[in-house]
């Protein structure tokens, strides 16, 4: 029973960021719940049940399943994000192969860094515009501009707090506890409609969707899992080093980075978005010194049960846009600024002309919307400046432009 109590409550600190994507991608929460558990099981299943973690909804792919709902509709999109789950898979063969190294020099940090800040930087006007109570590109005005305000400022500030100031458990739900105060906020303002709630039925199969293959939106999604990739390998060395144990040797990295790729294969089956390790878990787990992966596996059954309750999804739908808005401003900032943490920390110097040119054209083509195609395939967005990340670091010379450097020094003598 304690084992069960600690996997609901992993369950709990996960929930906020679990059930926020689907909410903002225009995807099902129940079924985003169902994807996460199956996901987390079949990890386990693939890395032998021996790594404390949590696998569920990934917000790096949040701007591509927007602009792939948008684009080829839901199952196409599904079906792009299984082949980003492929792309995990051979991560893991080639890791196996190679070692841990070939990732290093195929994404290094000033690949990397920018096309994360792409990521969060591409959304800014999706969160500005949901903060104010518009649709997600502004065309239409859902809630009143000023009631909104008030909403997402609430959200945004309760967040803030949480994530700042608070201590223990609470430090750890910041996005929950943003939903709950702009949540209690709209209901004062009297924009929440409990309709759906009212018609939906209490226990009811999640509205699964199935994949289909579109050649575009394969293509569009292979790029976007560079970044979770890399985070991947991040959020394995943090569990290690909470637990003690070295799980980039056993079970190994190439197992770990397989299991998320069949767990990510599995919710795109479903119509659920794509799966990732939990870093909000991995600090639950580091607070209770609860390190029994058997944890993991009653909160993922926790998260199967969840997703057959039709109420609890309707209620999750009921949440005003301005609410996520509130929190999306925070959110996306965040991602942001792990792409610019990325370069500081691993000192990327942005003095020399090689790293200038590949970070300043994947961040300008990746906001910017560059977009290139041929016929109907097109490229644009965060896959194209991961592509163009890639080859510019493969194709660029590593003294480009040094030979062009005199020192000040020089110049005086």
């Amino acid at each position: 029973m304690k084992t069960i109590l600690q996997g609901s409550q992993m369950l709990f600190v996960a929930f906020g960021s679990l059930v926020l994507v689907p909410l903002l991608t225009g995807l099902d929460p129940n079924v985003a719940l169902f994807g996460a558990g199956v996901g987390t099981l079949l990890f386990q299943l693939i890395t032998r049940r021996s790594v404390p973690i949590f696998l569920a909804s990934s917000f790096a792919f949040i701007a591509p399943i927007m602009f792939g709902v948008q684009t080829w509709g839901v199952g196409a999109t599904m079906g792009g994000l299984m082949a980003a789950g492929v792309v995990y898979i051979i991560l893991g063969a080639v890791i196996k192969a190679k070692g841990v190294e070939i990732i290093h020099k195929l994404l290094p940090p000033v690949v990397v860094g920018p096309v994360i800040m792409v990521i969060g930087l591409g959304l800014a006007p999706v969160a500005v515009n949901m903060a104010l109570g518009k649709t997600s590109d502004g065309s239409a005005q859902l809630i009143n501009g000023e009631a909104a305000l008030w909403i997402s400022s609430v959200s945004l500030l309760v967040t803030i707090g949480v994530s700042v100031f608070a201590k223990g458990f609470l430090k750890l739900l910041p996005i929950v506890s943003g939903i709950v105060a702009g949540y209690i906020t709209s209901l004062v303002f009297g924009v929440v409609d409990f309709t759906p709630v009212v018609q939906a039925s209490w226990l009811s199969m999640p509205n699964f969707t199935a994949p289909e293959f579109n050649i575009n939106a394969i293509l569009f999604m292979l790029p976007v899992a560079i970044a979770p990739a890399v985070e991947h390998v991040g959020d394995m060395l943090a569990i290690s080093n909470v637990t003690g144990k070295d799980y980039l040797k056993k079970p190994g990295l190439h197992r770990t980075i397989a299991g998320d790729g069949v767990a990510t294969i599995a919710a795109s089956m479903v119509g659920a978005p794509p799966n990732t390790t939990y870093s909000e878990v991995t600090g639950a787990v580091m607070l209770t010194k609860a390190f029994n992966p058997v944890i993991m596996t009653w909160a993922a059954i926790t998260a199967i049960v969840l997703a057959l309750v039709g109420k609890l999804g309707a209620v999750l739908q009921t949440i005003p846009v301005p609410v996520m808005g509130g929190i999306m401003i925070l959110l996306f900032g965040s991602i942001a600024t792990v792409g610019l943490n990325t370069l500081i920390k691993n000192h990327v110097d942005l003095h020399k002309s090689r790293n200038l040119v590949i970070v300043a054209i994947t961040l300008v083509f990746g906001i910017g919307g560059m977009a290139f195609g041929i016929g109907e395939f097109s490229l644009q967005g965060v896959s194209l400046c991961g592509i163009v990340a890639i080859i510019l670091n493969q194709i660029l010379p590593h003294d480009l432009g040094e030979n062009k450097v005199v020192d000040n020094a020089q110049m005086e003598d």
